[in-house]
């Protein structure tokens, strides 16, 4: 069955029981298969089965229990925060001559207010600034449900209504207790809109990197086009200081190129005919012509965007447990305030001071914080990360990583270069050269790092390489081609075994070899089963693969290094870098049995590699990491990808893993704890409904505030640089 998915804005929500109210309305609209909502964000991400079509009849069902729906790209992103502003400036300016003579009044100065000028000043802030929660209020009631406007409207409306009784009466008047709580609700809204603005800067910096028009050349002339005008082949003319505006290869110019937006990486790298460059990236200092490969959603700035926005729209699997508790919180406070009122009266107080009791149960007991607790945490969390080259595909995998003991590497391209030299060739009965010419004629057209280093070398030696015939790669284990008569095999001691090639010849040779670190491959004749030589290749560690071993142990992690590569060159690197467990001589299929095995350990298991070969041990781990240094197969497998080929970048993920999970335990401890202890104090009467309406509106503020702390971060892949 056909699945997509479309990603809705979604107006209105104020707490988590909106966002549980508005996923069920989703959900039963036919063809939905799953679909999540964000609070911070406010974003809906709904997945269709079989019905791709118009997103119409999920507006309908949004808007049918009391919010307001639209496609994404239709929302303005400055109109929420302005119009809270100005909601904000009208409340106080109404507010603060209902509140001033009380704060006077200490002192001695009574200058308390008419009532006809109390209801005259509070009526508009009740009906008409508030009438947002009579409205979202209305429709949950309606829908059998409950929210934080619910809340507030019961909460204050109970507050006004004391006051019309107590004026006819000529008693004490509470008008002051709602307009103060419906200001500081309002404060609240304001302050929390401005902090959500700044959780989403990590997108909002991504999508500045687009630029509107580029400079192509046709028909030998050149001229400015808008973007989405560009096409396929096009050539691409970016002058320095410029933004290059697609992914493609520079055909002509030499320049250096800042790509910190894209990978993380602070200093500027040189760049020349032949090159890939990013779209987004800027061009420093020379004149290039770049031709357009890639541009639109394919794009890797777009798959970046991408890939963020949709781990800040997931929930985090602790957002389970809120999910659940708030379904029940709104219900269970109504009940709650309904016995404090009671409560107050059976033990024989009035029923004025019945009701206010009851009023600042139901204003303190706003789950605001608790449904911004986790996605805004998660949304730092993801945008720091993407800042600093660390792309995570979803949420779970932001959260699962926190808890990874083992960390499992593949050896080449991520934990070395992954650009390995031939050092020396070892022929048995002919001279070295016309080896290195048959090897190299096997491997013309494969794209395997010894077979590029074999051709390289027979290029720099002036040998004259035609293809070999009927070639014929085996994953894992080597190459097969027929030249020059013979029936080439090239590959592991393992590989030639099968064919009953014996590789006794040259034992003491690749022993020493060996013992050197370096990788051997062999080349043999099937035909008349004899060995016909070996040739040793070195791929140098990266410089940081020792700190990041050093980092990971530092934080408690077994490091583990699985590798095809023969077990005496396997061994020696995992000495040099002190990993603690070797699994070497593995074959691709077997690299997912090792990391099943290494999770039946008890402990979460993350996975690093960069190739085609890794993809099956990626998706096994917990925990999958690529190098996007490496293949697309492995990237879009792995749930992590690491837009630089520093492996620093490794125990980084796992810290800022570390650190929103962190995050968001405190909120939620924060987000319950507000409720906790105010809900029982409001209940027994230690707190005025002004206070709890001020203790409300600040738990959300300070929720998405220690989120925001997160950006103190810095990882270390940057400060073992500086």
């Amino acid at each position: 069955m056909q699945t997509s998915a479309v990603d809705i804005t979604i107006e209105g929500m104020t707490c988590a029981s909106c966002v549980n109210r508005v996923e069920k309305a989703l959900k039963k609209v036919p063809g939905v298969g799953n679909a999540v909502v964000n609070l911070a964000t406010e974003k809906a991400h709904v997945e269709w089965s079989g019905q791709p079509g118009s997103a119409d009849a999920l507006f309908a069902a949004v808007e049918k229990v009391g919010y307001k729906a639209r496609p994404v790209s239709e929302k303005p992103a400055t109109v929420s925060l302005e119009r809270e502003r100005i909601l904000l400036y009208l409340a106080g300016l109404l507010t603060l001559p209902l509140v001033g003579p009380m704060l006077i009044e200490p002192f001695g100065y009574h200058a308390m207010l008419p009532a006809w000028l109390q209801l005259a000043l509070t009526a508009p802030i009740q009906f008409v600034l508030g009438a947002r929660f009579y409205k979202a209020g209305w429709k949950a009631a309606k829908a059998l449900s409950g929210n934080m406007d619910l809340l507030v409207a019961l909460g204050t409306s109970a507050a006004f209504g004391l006051s019309l009784y107590q004026m006819s009466k000529g008693g004490p008047l509470y008008f002051e207790s709602s307009a103060v709580i419906i200001t500081l609700v309002l404060l609240g809204k304001y302050l929390e809109a401005r902090a959500k603005q700044q959780t989403t800067a990590a997108i909002k910096a991504l999508e500045a990197l687009r630029p509107d028009r580029a400079r192509v050349q046709r028909d030998g002339q050149e001229i400015e086009v808008a973007m989405k005008e560009v096409v396929l082949g096009d050539r691409v003319i970016v002058r320095p200081g410029e933004k290059i505006p697609v992914d493609g290869v520079i055909v002509e110019g030499t320049s250096q190129i800042d790509e910190s937006m894209i990978t993380g990486e602070s200093l500027p790298v040189l760049r020349s005919s032949g090159d890939k460059v990013t779209g987004g990236s800027l061009n420093a200092d020379g004149l290039l012509i770049v031709e357009t490969k890639a541009l639109g959603a394919e794009t890797t700035l777009a798959r970046i965007i991408r890939l963020v926005e949709t781990a800040q729209t997931e929930k985090a699997p602790i957002q389970r447990l809120v999910d659940k508790v708030s379904a029940i919180f709104v219900p269970a406070v109504l009940v709650i305030a309904l016995i404090t009122m009671i409560g107050w009266i059976i033990s024989g107080a009035s029923w004025e001071a019945a009701i206010i009791h009851a009023v600042a149960v139901l204003v303190i007991a706003c789950p605001c914080a608790l449904g911004l607790a986790t996605p805004t945490s998660m949304m730092v969390g993801t945008g720091l990360a993407a800042r600093h080259g660390i792309l995570i595909k979803d949420a779970e995998t932001l959260e699962i990583a926190h808890e990874v003991k083992t960390m499992a590497f593949d050896k080449t391209g991520t934990l070395t270069e992954g650009r390995p030299t031939l050092n020396d060739i070892h022929a048995v009965d002919q001279n070295h050269l016309g080896l290195l010419q048959l090897a190299a004629a096997v491997q013309l057209g494969s794209e395997h790092p010894l077979a590029r280093s074999v051709v390289a070398q027979a290029k720099a030696e002036g040998l004259k390489v035609e293809p070999a015939r009927n070639t014929r790669v085996v994953a894992g284990k080597g190459v097969e081609g027929e030249v020059a008569g013979y029936e080439l095999i090239i590959g592991t001691a393992r590989y030639l075994e099968s064919y009953s090639i014996k590789t006794h010849e040259v034992a003491s040779v690749v022993h020493a070899w060996q013992l050197e670190g370096q990788t051997v491959s062999y080349i043999a004749d099937k035909k008349s089963a004899r060995l016909l030589g070996a040739l040793s290749f070195s791929d140098p560690l990266k410089a940081d693969a020792a700190a990041t071993i050093a980092t990971l142990h530092d934080q408690g992690l077994t490091t583990v290094l699985i590798t095809g590569d023969n077990k005496p060159s396997a061994e020696r690197v995992a000495t040099k870098l002190g990993i603690q467990k070797v699994f070497a001589e593995v074959l691709p299929e077997d690299k997912a049995n090792i990391v099943k095995s290494l999770k039946l350990e008890g402990h979460k298991v993350a996975m690093v590699g960069d190739g085609i070969n890794d993809a099956p041990a990626l998706a096994a781990a917990d925990v999958g990491m690529a190098m996007a240094t490496g293949t697309d197969v492995a990237m879009h497998t792995a749930g992590i990808t690491l837009m630089r080929g520093q492996p620093l970048l490794i125990p980084d993920a796992l810290e800022i893993s570390r650190r929103t999970y962190h995050k968001i335990r405190q909120n939620l401890f924060w987000a319950f704890i507000y409720n906790a202890l105010g809900i029982p104090l409001a209940a027994l009467g230690y707190l005025s409904p002004m206070i709890a309406g001020a203790a409300m509106a600040f738990s959300s503020v300070s929720v998405v505030t220690n989120a925001l702390l997160l950006k103190r971060w810095s990882p270390a892949a940057v400060s073992k640089k500086a």
